[in-house]
């Protein structure tokens, strides 16, 4: 079976294979041109996941890597040896030395834009606490998809940067009365919740407003975390800025990602 990523071209399509602390993986497609952005599952739950939105692994022309903590990369590796997958990530990521050996390794240089076949990547510096991380703005046919999870804080540079896109998948991790009353150690509560940790959902809400919502066709709440927020309470804060109507919102689940998304 084939996903709409691979018989719609023409559009630019993304779907999740899954997002949380458990692990984190997104695909962006413009019908010919497949990218896979992080891959936070093992080899066989990658696989299984990919099959399940109608790709194989070997149909991959890019796995982007954002940063190195885990929940992002554990499946890098053994996906880029055992299907031969070109990886591109940053000369910090890289240091890390958490995603072994990758036969067909290309370097991001934040803020330097460059392309694979279709689509056009522009890597954007955020702050979050790893050596060099991105996130990214995806251009292809005529529309833009901005990917932004893992951020400390909004800062300037980010809402320079992803200002004016079609479709945003948007770190909602934390609500932060239960990110205090919750079971984290005091440290790792300090660690989230800090500027180079996670967003919030209202830190969420602060930022898309100032992006701007008329263009926004798609926004897709994803990374809530397991212990700290819900569902619910992310669609809370972000569905008053859309007048009540959340037709344009979604949330990307842990286990059940969620479905290809197509932006006109």
């Amino acid at each position: 079976m084939r996903g709409p990523a691979s018989g719609a071209p023409g559009r630019l399509t993304f779907a999740s294979l899954g997002s949380g602390s458990k692990g984190n993986a997104t695909l962006v497609s413009d019908g010919e041109t497949h990218l896979l952005v992080d891959c936070g599952f093992g080899l066989r739950e990658a696989e299984r996941r990919l099959a399940r939105l109608g790709l194989h692994p070997r149909q991959l022309d890019a796995l982007l890597v954002t940063h190195e903590h885990g929940d992002h990369v554990r499946g890098v590796g053994p996906l880029a040896r055992r299907h031969g997958v070109p990886v591109y990530l940053t000369p910090g990521t890289w240091l890390s030395r958490r995603l072994g050996e990758l036969p067909h390794r290309h370097w991001i240089t934040p803020q330097a834009r460059f392309a694979v076949k279709g689509l056009v990547i522009d890597p954007v510096t955020v702050p979050h606490d790893a050596r060099e991380p991105v996130q990214f703005c995806i251009t292809g046919v005529g529309q833009r998809l901005g990917l932004l999870t893992d951020l400390g804080h909004p800062s300037a540079h980010v809402v320079e940067a992803f200002a004016g896109c079609d479709g945003l998948v948007l770190e909602c991790n934390h609500d932060p009365r239960m990110l205090a009353e919750g079971p984290y150690p005091a440290s790792l509560k300090r660690r989230v919740g800090g500027d180079w940790g996670h967003l919030a959902n209202g830190q969420a809400a602060w930022l898309l407003q100032r992006l701007g919502l008329d263009r926004l066709q798609r926004i897709v709440c994803s990374h809530l975390s397991e212990h700290n927020n819900r569902p619910e309470l992310a669609l809370e804060a972000l569905v008053p800025l859309l007048d009540g109507d959340e037709s344009r919102l979604r949330v990307a689940a842990q286990d059940d990602g969620l479905a290809w998304q197509t932006l006109d």
